[in-house]
């Protein structure tokens, strides 16, 4: 196995890390910017008020998005693994 096979191994697992984690984190950021905007237009400082509402929705996104997260780590780990004997 060569470097640049490792390499380009580990770009893919990173660059699918990001892929799968943009979806909960977009909503965890976007419920997040729109409580902000609510606690700045009503003045509540309470911090501790946005948590829930962005686990809630982290939770619902990992729900819908969950099935084709897992289609795709499956794809991943199912590529790498069949490519093995190929490598050695």
């Amino acid at each position: 196995m060569s470097e640049g096979l490792v390499l380009q191994i580990g770009q893919q697992a990173i660059w699918l890390m990001l892929l799968l984690a943009t979806p909960i984190l977009g909503l965890g950021l976007l419920v997040g910017l729109v409580i902000s905007i609510v606690q700045a237009t009503t003045q509540i400082n309470e911090q501790t008020l946005s948590f829930l509402p962005k686990l809630t929705a982290m939770m619902l996104g990992l729900l819908l998005f969950g099935p084709w997260m897992l289609t795709n780590l499956i794809d991943f780990t199912r590529h790498l693994l069949l490519s093995l004997p190929v490598w050695t």
